[in-house]
């Protein structure tokens, strides 16, 4: 539900920014770092815009990635915990402190 939200919100958010650049097409002065130019500010707007996105959808990517990876992690720990204790005998139950390498996903 909350995926359908955020693609809603996405595509009203790209509607009124395609209005706001259709309604300024007039030529304004841009000053690159290399030199300047007249160009319509409906591109400039276009362009800016198009890099927020590339740059705020390249962070999420990375922090799924990240998160994945801490995922596959804590499984693994998890997997030979639950291992261990399995091949662990009664006296040896309660004599052992778990303790996890890496700190919470939660913290």
């Amino acid at each position: 539900m909350k995926s359908q939200w955020m693609l809603i919100l996405g595509l009203l958010f790209a509607l009124i920014i395609a209005v706001f650049a259709v309604i300024n097409v007039d030529a304004v002065q841009v000053n690159y770092l290399f030199g300047s130019t007249s160009t319509p500010l409906i591109l400039v707007i276009m362009i800016s815009t198009l890099f927020g996105g590339l740059a705020v959808g390249s962070l999420g990517m990375i922090r799924v990635f990240m998160l994945q990876r801490k995922l596959k992690q804590l499984e693994k720990q998890l997997h030979d915990v639950v291992n261990h204790s399995l091949q662990a005998t009664p006296e040896q139950e309660g004599q052992e402190e778990w303790k996890l390498d890496e700190p919470s996903l939660f913290e």
